[in-house]
């Protein structure tokens, strides 16, 4: 099986960005979903982020012939019973501005300071592969909400999270960094040794 093309199965620009970044190394054309002409939407109906990334990534996988990645990532908050979760892109509406979302999470928090306002970033990551076979990494990142939006750097709910070993939020962050801490970054590593495997295995 040659590896020399993958599709990242997103529309997000910084998203792809951050993919880029991080698996440059490997020597292979990442192509966003754009860029590979295919207009998809995938129901994503699972019940966890796991789920979620083999949904998209297998039914691309199905339209492309190739292998595709996909995440699903979110936002939990432990003191919102883990809200917004699998629901973060779509809590409050698609449309909604996360500007708006990440005021509505930072007001249900008030009252609440330091550990009582714990929570993480989670991604998964799932690689469809043509021949069958499915690999899934998942990586988080620990933080808080913060009192303010903060930081032009991230995207969603980046401007939110406070890193509290690091005195900044997550969209303060330079992105060299942010892509050795985030949860993305973190399933991202551990999928560029699966492809790397994939690669040796290849040759």
């Amino acid at each position: 099986m040659k590896i020399d093309r993958i599709i990242f199965a997103t529309g997000n620009e910084g998203k792809m960005k951050e993919v880029r970044m991080i698996l440059e190394d490997l020597e292979i054309e990442v192509l966003s979903l754009k860029e590979a002409g295919i207009a998809a939407a995938v129901e994503e109906n699972g019940s966890t982020f796991e789920e979620n990334a083999v949904l998209k990534a297998t039914e691309i996988m199905k339209r492309s012939g190739g292998i595709v990645l996909a995440d699903d990532s979110g936002l939990e908050v432990d003191a919102l019973n883990k809200e917004p979760g699998i629901h973060s892109a779509r809590y409050m509406g698609y449309d909604t501005s996360y500007h708006i979302k990440n005021q509505n999470i930072i007001n249900r928090l008030k009252g609440k300071n330091g550990a009582e306002r714990s929570a993480r970033f989670v991604c998964a990551i799932a690689a469809a592969l043509p021949d069958g076979r499915v690999l899934v990494t998942k990586g988080t990142m620990e933080g808080e909400i913060g009192y303010e939006e903060r930081g032009e750097n991230g995207f969603g709910y980046d401007p939110i999270f406070y890193l509290p070993e690091y005195g900044c939020y997550s969209g303060e962050l330079p992105l060299e960094i942010k892509n050795s801490l985030s949860h993305r970054g973190k399933a991202l590593q551990l999928m560029k040794d699966e492809l790397q495997k994939l690669k040796e295995e290849a040759s």
